[in-house]
């Protein structure tokens, strides 16, 4: 992705290996301030996971991955490892796919892992650029599109899900707008999303999470493409929270809502939405944020950090694979095993 840092135009990953460490961009500091966490010991590394250094379901994945190939240098038990990182993050399926790849090799040969790690995060790479080349044809010049949290390549290494058409469709010279959802709690709209479209010089506004159905409804909406960290075989998406929100008022007003997602996002062991464990995640990040209270004191909150979007309210799947429809998905997942 191209960051501006120092007056300068970089290209950076979400996250990379140097040595026996692991690099983060941590994106808990942006956008103000461009800082760098090296894990370098299991601990470390979950810590990363767990309080959203690295967040987005294919960036967990690769953190994951590099975390479990490290583990044996790092002194840690395999199967130990693999049990810490599988339980830093419940719902994101891209963690426990990237885990399973890694520790299967692993069980053959330990120093086999950084190699199968390092070839996985290029895949997820790949599998980004070509999600960009599938969804960049449903943008128009001049199209205005509506986003929800950060699915761009500080959740995904590079190019991101949701965000890699915007991308692609920019770089190729069409005009395209951005709504961008401010994404309470954690603000990853208005502080990630932002900062990624800024660095591509793409036109965009922030939005209070409440204002898309006001815009929907005046028909300053075209469409609207989102992550997601799981989705079922039958379609149904776990994403961040307000998506569900998002695919009903799309729906309502006649809005094309599309879900942008690898095909390791989907998880062919679910039954239905109701197999998909949610996060519940601190009242604290509800009731005030970067130390400051906005709640009175005593107040209690309550903190899902994500709901599921039936697949009835989505129009499509744009996967690597191209945009697929809901009755597509499980001869999809049957191609590819």
């Amino acid at each position: 992705m191209k960051v501006i840092s120092g007056g300068e135009v970089k290209d950076l990953r979400a996250l990379w290996r140097e040595g026996e460490e692991i690099v983060f961009i941590d994106q808990r500091m942006l956008p103000h301030k461009l800082v760098f966490y090296r894990a370098s010991s299991l601990k470390e590394a979950t810590v990363a996971i767990r309080e959203m250094i690295v967040r987005g379901a294919p960036a967990i994945g690769a953190a994951g991955a590099l975390s479990l190939a490290l583990s044996h240098r790092w002194g840690v038990d395999l199967q130990e490892a693999y049990r810490r990182l599988k339980e830093t993050r419940p719902t994101a399926y891209d963690l426990f796919y990237a885990l399973n790849r890694i520790r299967t090799v692993m069980k053959d040969d330990p120093e086999e892992g950084m190699v199968e790690a390092e070839r996985y995060i290029e895949e997820v790479v790949e599998r980004c650029r070509r999600i960009g080349e599938a969804g960049e044809e449903l943008l128009e010049d001049g199209a205005r599109v509506l986003t929800h949290c950060n699915a761009g390549a500080l959740a995904t290494v590079d190019w991101g899900t949701a965000l890699a058409p915007i991308r692609m469709a920019s770089r190729r010279g069409r005009r395209v707008f951005v709504w961008v959802d401010e994404t309470r709690p954690w603000l990853q709209g208005s502080r990630l999303t932002s900062w990624e479209l800024m660095g591509e010089g793409i036109e965009h506004r922030i939005i209070a999470d409440n204002a898309a159905g006001h815009l929907m409804q005046r028909g300053e909406v075209d469409l609207v493409i989102v992550g997601a960290d799981r989705i079922t075989p039958g379609g149904d998406v776990a994403n961040k929270i307000g998506t569900l929100e998002k695919a009903v008022l799309a729906r309502e007003f006649g809005v094309p809502f599309y879900v942008a997602a690898p095909i390791s996002t989907f998880d062919p062991s679910l039954k239905d939405w109701r197999d998909i464990p949610i996060e519940e995640r601190r009242e604290e990040e509800v009731l005030g944020f970067g130390g400051v209270k906005v709640a009175p004191e005593g107040a209690r909150a309550k903190n899902p950090s994500f709901d599921v979007t039936p697949g009835k309210y989505i129009t499509a799947y744009i996967t690597e694979l191209g945009v697929i429809g809901k009755d597509e998905i499980k001869r999809y997942l049957k191609e590819v095993g």
